[in-house]
C-alpha cells in the first residue's frame, strides 16, 4: 500500500485554509478547466466525420430548399447573366415560325432508357409491387443488391421470365422521359413538341422490355402488336396523317424488325401486309442507330467492361474486381447482362466485309480527335503536311477488334503466330462452389480453354461468332435463334422469311414504300469504342479471365490508343461508320436492300460540349444520349412531323468521311 502514494500536485503547493470559500471557488474552477481539457482530448475522429456529414446535409437541404421556393425563371435568369441570351427553344422557333402539329410521332426507345416495374417477384421484394426496378432512382440496388439482381435476370435457358417473376416495362410517355431524376432521355424532346401543339393523342412512346429478344416481346407481351394498333389508331384520330416514327439506339433495330413483322403473314408476323408500312409511315428518324452493331456491346460481353470500366480501373485499381464482402461487381453485371437476349442484336454485323480485317479498315487514316480542337479527317491529312505527325496512323489496325497485346495489335498480320482457338479442348477451373452465384460460364473453358483463346492473338468481325460461342455457348444458344450477323447473298432465299434476320439490315429489304423516309441521325467529334487491347488476368476464385489492358495507350495530345481503347469518330458509343453506313450506301438509292428506292438522308450532328455547368447537359451536344436535347436535331424532328421533306431540311449534313469510309466497303448492292 505504501508504493500507492498520491501524486502531488502543482497546486498543492498553494496554502489554502481547508473549507474556506477561496479553496471551493479555487477547485470548481480548476475542476471546469480540467473537464474542459478532458472533453477537448476526447473529441474523436468519428465526432469530425459526423459534423461534417451533419454540414453538409444541412448545406444540401438548404440548397435544395431554395432552389424549390425561388422562381422558376431564376436558374435562367443566372444563365444569362453569366453567359448571354440563351437561344430560344426549337419548339418556340418553330411557332413562331407558324409550324402545327400534322403527323403523328411515335418514339421508340432503345436499351435500358426504358423504365420496368416488378408486378410479381420473391419474398425479398415483397414491397415493391408495381415500383419501379430499373430507372428512377433505383434505390432498390443499394437496399437489396442480390434480390434486385435476381428479379433482373431473366432465365438463363429460355430467356423470358424466371419462375415466380414478372417484370414489365412501365407504360406511356413516363416510360422513358427520364432515366432518373434529372437525367432526361426523351423529356426535352417531348416539351418541344408540346410547345408546338403535340399532346398524348398525337405522341406514343413504344415503351417495351428491352431485356428481351424482340420476338419474344411478342410472344410475352405482344408488345408488336400493340405498337402496331396504336399507330393504325393514331393516324385514324389525326385524319390519315401517317406517323413519324422517332426510334433512339438499339430501338432503331427494334423498328427494323417491327417493319418486316408487321408485314409477314402471321403466326410469326403481324399480318399487315406488303402495303401496311407505305400506308402509315411518313418518315423514320433514327437517332444514335447501332445498325451495323457496336463494339462496345462486344467488349460488355466478353469481359463486362467498355471504356469507362477500363479508365476506372487505371484510377483505382483492383476495386472492382474486389472479393471484399463479396460484392464482384463485374462477374455479377457479366451473369446478368448475358441473360438479356437483346444485348446480342448490337453485335457488329457485316463481318470482314463491313469492319475491316487483319490489315485494314474502311476507316483506316483517320485519328480521332475532338472536333472542337481540330477536325482532323483523311482528306486533310492527305492536303495538309503539318498534320502528318499526328495522322500516322499506319500502326492502327481498327480491323482487329479485339488483341491480345499492344505489340499485337500494331504488327503485320504476318509476323503475328496464331494458334486456331476452334476445337480446342476445353478443361474445368475447381472453382469454390460459392463462386457459382456469380459464376458465368469461363469455370467451363478452364485454363486451356482460356490459354486457347489469347493465343489465337487478334480477332477480326469474321471471328466473333465463334469467339462468343467458344466462351459463352448458353448464351450465344439463344442469341443465334433470334439474331443473324452476316450479308445476304441472295435476299430472295426463304429463309430470310424468318424473324432471326429482320434486325439485320444487311439480311433485310426495306418496305415498298417508295414515298417514306428514313434518316440516320446521330452524334460526332467524340472518340468512340472501335478496337481493344486485351490482355490475361491472373487466375482467381471467381474471376473473369480477360480484362481490357489500361496499360496500353498514347500520350500523344490527339490520342488514337487509351486506356487499351482504339477510338474512331462517332458518338461516344456507336461509330459513325454502324450509323451511318446503310443511309449513306447500303440503303441509297435503289439497291437489292432497298428495292422501292426510299429516299435516305445522314444528318450528322457536330459534338460541342457545354461551356460552363449552368448549361446542363448542353444544346449542342452529339453524345449517344444527351444528343436527345441537342436543339439542331429536335428543330429537324419538329420540322418533319409538321411536313417538310428531307430535301427541305437540307438533304445531307456531314462532318465526317461518311462516304469516303462507305465507298471502301466492297458489298453488293
Amino acid at each position: 500500500m505504501a508504493l500507492l502514494r498520491r501524486r502531488k500536485r502543482p497546486d498543492d503547493d498553494s496554502p489554502q485554509t481547508p473549507g474556506s470559500p477561496e479553496e471551493d471557488e479555487d477547485k470548481t474552477t480548476k475542476s471546469q478547466k480540467r473537464g474542459k481539457k478532458r472533453r477537448k482530448k476526447e473529441y474523436s475522429c468519428l465526432d469530425n466525420c459526423c459534423w461534417l456529414v451533419g454540414c453538409i446535409c444541412t448545406t444540401w437541404w438548404f440548397l435544395l430548399f431554395l432552389y424549390n421556393t425561388m422562381p422558376a425563371s431564376f436558374p435562367q435568369y443566372v444563365t444569362e447573366k453569366i453567359t448571354g441570351p440563351l437561344p430560344d427553344p426549337p419548339g418556340v422557333k418553330c411557332v413562331k415560325q407558324g409550324l402545327e402539329p400534322k403527323h403523328p410521332v411515335v418514339f421508340v426507345p432503345g436499351i435500358v432508357t426504358g423504365g420496368l416495374e416488378l408486378w410479381e417477384g420473391h419474398e425479398c421484394a415483397e414491397d415493391l409491387f408495381r415500383k419501379k426496378l430499373w430507372g428512377g432512382t433505383f434505390g432498390e440496388i443499394y437496399k437489396r443488391p442480390s434480390c434486385w439482381l435476381k428479379h433482373m435476370s431473366l432465365d438463363n435457358k429460355t430467356g423470358l421470365d424466371p419462375p415466380g417473376i414478372r417484370v414489365r416495362p412501365v407504360s406511356g410517355l413516363v416510360a422513358a422521359d427520364y432515366f432518373a431524376p434529372g437525367y432526361f432521355v426523351w423529356a426535352v424532346l417531348i416539351a418541344n413538341l408540346a410547345r408546338v401543339g403535340y399532346e398524348e393523342k398525337n405522341m406514343y412512346m413504344a415503351a417495351y422490355d428491352w431485356r428481351l429478344s424482340f420476338q419474344n416481346t411478342e410472344a410475352r407481351d405482344q408488345t408488336l402488336s400493340r405498337i402496331k394498333s396504336n399507330i393504325e389508331l393514331m393516324v385514324a384520330i389525326n385524319g390519315g396523317q401517317k406517323a413519324v416514327i422517332i426510334p433512339h439506339s438499339m430501338g432503331v433495330l427494334y423498328f427494323l424488325h417491327f417493319m418486316k413483322w408487321v408485314e409477314a403473314p402471321a403466326p410469326m408476323g403481324g399480318g399487315g401486309g406488303s402495303d401496311w408500312c407505305a400506308k402509315h409511315i411518313k418518315a423514320v428518324m433514327n437517332i444514335g442507330g447501332p445498325l451495323l452493331g457496336a463494339p462496345k456491346a462486344l467488349a460488355g460481353l466478353f469481359s463486362a467492361e467498355a471504356k469507362d470500366i477500363a479508365f476506372a480501373r487505371g484510377i483505382a485499381p483492383g476495386v472492382l474486381d474486389s472479393d471484399v464482402f463479396q460484392i464482384q461487381t463485374l462477374q455479377h453485371i457479366m451473369r446478368m447482362s448475358r441473360t438479356w437476349d437483346s444485348t446480342m442484336s448490337m453485335i457488329p454485323k457485316g463481318g470482314e466485309t463491313i469492319w475491316g480485317g487483319l490489315d485494314w479498315s474502311p476507316e483506316e487514316g483517320y485519328l480521332p480527335s475532338q472536333r472542337t480542337n481540330a477536325n482532323i479527317t483523311t482528306s486533310r491529312c492527305n492536303q495538309n503536311e503539318s498534320y502528318s505527325t499526328m495522322c500516322d496512323t499506319t500502326r492502327i489496325n481498327y480491323g482487329r477488334l479485339i488483341s491480345f497485346g499492344r505489340d499485337v495489335a500494331e504488327s503485320h498480320s504476318s509476323d503475328i503466330e496464331r494458334t486456331d482457338f476452334r476445337g480446342a479442348v476445353k478443361g474445368y477451373n475447381l472453382a469454390d462452389i460459392k463462386c457459382r452465384d456469380v459464376w458465368t460460364e469461363y469455370h467451363n473453358m478452364g485454363l486451356s480453354g482460356i490459354k486457347a483463346i489469347a493465343e489465337y492473338k487478334a480477332y477480326t468481325a469474321g471471328d466473333l461468332l465463334d469467339l462468343l460461342e467458344f466462351v459463352a455457348p448458353k448464351m450465344m444458344e439463344r442469341g443465334m435463334a433470334h439474331y443473324s450477323h452476316g450479308i445476304a447473298e441472295n435476299l430472295d432465299d426463304p429463309k430470310y422469311a424468318h424473324y432471326k434476320y429482320w434486325a439485320n439490315p444487311l439480311e433485310t429489304k426495306l418496305p415498298n414504300a417508295p414515298d417514306m423516309e428514313i434518316y440516320s441521325m446521330y452524334g460526332v467529334g467524340i472518340p468512340t469504342e472501335r478496337a481493344y487491347v486485351y490482355k490475361l488476368t491472373p487466375a482467381a476464385e471467381c474471376y473473369i479471365p480477360f480484362q481490357i489492358d489500361n496499360a496500353a495507350g498514347d500520350i500523344n495530345e490527339h490520342v488514337c490508343l487509351k486506356d487499351g481503347v482504339y477510338t474512331v469518330d462517332g458518338d461516344e458509343t456507336v461509330p459513325a461508320l454502324s450509323a451511318g453506313f446503310m443511309c449513306a450506301k447500303g440503303w441509297r438509292g435503289k439497291t437489292r436492300f432497298n428495292p422501292s428506292a426510299i429516299k435516305t438522308y445522314v444528318r450528322e450532328y457536330d459534338h460541342n460540349p457545354p461551356s460552363n455547368f449552368l448549361e446542363g447537359r448542353g444544346t449542342q451536344s452529339g453524345a449517344h444520349v444527351d444528343i436527345m436535347g441537342n436543339f439542331q436535331l429536335i428543330e429537324d424532328v419538329i420540322r418533319v412531323a409538321a411536313g417538310a421533306s428531307g430535301e427541305e431540311l437540307g438533304g445531307d449534313r456531314v462532318y465526317t468521311d461518311i462516304f469516303e469510309w462507305s465507298k471502301k466497303i466492297n458489298l453488293k448492292l
